[in-house]
């Protein structure tokens, strides 16, 4: 069943609606609270920041103050029982740690996703194979990690790309992620084989960086990131920046702007859809031809998953990639 409207996004449009509206009447934070006899300005200041799950009731009090006529007053009303929403949201999230479910929260409900990711392949395109060994390789450095309802919860959110209203999601992957990165070959194989299927779906499409790829004046992103676009235009597009330890959300507008001119020159930098396709089922083929043994004279003539556009042979195995 799908989720409504993200509480997270819907909290943020609030906020920025409710600080709006407060300072079309000049108010501070002071005098509001003041009027509404609440205790400290703490409270309206983490609803106006989206930071708060808001009552219905302190909203309703809000909007007398700042005198809102009744068509504008019912539309923020919709808006507060979303970012009220909690209950549903947790039974069908089920048992997703934080940072997951802050994934999750964004990608419901949304109308297109753009994700870039520089050494390991996106969480909504992920085998469970694959995402238990990668969770567990992150687990070296989180040792509270619970591999198995890690491996849970990215299955729940993949549901997303399943729903009938299914966003159209574009992963900007670099060439690197196509490297197996010492992962055993049929982990792989079967990764790879799951790429190319969901490429295969009207609403998804798969890009790849070329190693050699030079996107506009050299820019290119050092960590991962993901782009959220939702169809009431109002609510607020959100950029997800991806660290070690935690993510940044980033809601406002001159920091989304910078994230999308640099989607946008990836998207010109990257190779067409269908390249991509044929790159990967190269790469498909290399797993499928047996290694020769040791001492066995090789000739890539002789090999028909072999292209020299395939660019230089894999990177060596790299070190543990921590992402959500």
């Amino acid at each position: 069943m799908p989720l409504s409207a993200s509480p997270v996004v819907r909290r943020a449009r609030l906020g920025a609606e409710l600080r709006r509206l407060r300072r079309r009447q000049a108010l501070t934070l002071e005098q509001v609270c003041g009027r509404l006899g609440w205790a400290s300005t703490s409270k309206l200041s983490r609803i106006e920041l989206g930071q708060s799950r808001p009552d219905l009731a302190d909203v309703l009090d809000l909007l007398d103050v700042y005198g809102v006529p009744p068509g504008q007053r019912d539309e923020l009303i919709v808006i507060a029982r979303d970012a009220a929403t909690g209950r549903g949201w947790s039974r069908a999230l089920g048992e997703m740690g934080e940072r997951q479910r802050a994934y999750a929260e964004l990608e419901a409900g949304a109308a297109r996703i753009v994700e870039y990711q520089p050494a390991v392949v996106p969480g909504l395109l992920q085998t469970p194979a694959y995402t238990r060994l990668r969770v567990a390789a992150g687990a070296l450095l989180h040792e509270d990690v619970d591999v198995e309802a890690d491996v849970r919860a990215r299955a729940v959110r993949q549901e997303a790309l399943h729903r009938p209203d299914a966003p159209h999601y574009t992963a900007l992957l670099d060439e690197r992620v196509c490297d197996p990165g010492g992962l055993p070959a049929d982990v792989w194989r079967e990764q790879l084989r799951h790429l190319l299927a969901l490429a295969d779906r009207p609403h998804v499409t798969i890009r790849l960086l070329a190693r050699d790829a030079a996107p506009h004046g050299g820019v290119h992103p050092l960590t991962a990131f993901s782009h959220y676009a939702y169809p009431d235009p109002a609510d607020p597009r959100t950029v997800l920046v991806e660290t070690l330890t935690t993510d940044l959300r980033l809601i406002a507008e001159a920091d989304v702007a910078r994230y999308e001119r640099l989607v946008d020159w990836l998207l010109a930098a990257a190779l067409p859809a269908e390249e991509t396709a044929d790159l990967l089922a190269r790469r498909l083929g290399q797993v499928l031809v047996p290694r020769p043994r040791d001492g066995a004279a090789t000739d890539s003539r002789d090999d028909p998953a072999t292209d020299p556009r395939d660019g230089p042979a894999a990177d060596p195995p790299h070190g543990p990639a921590i992402e959500p």
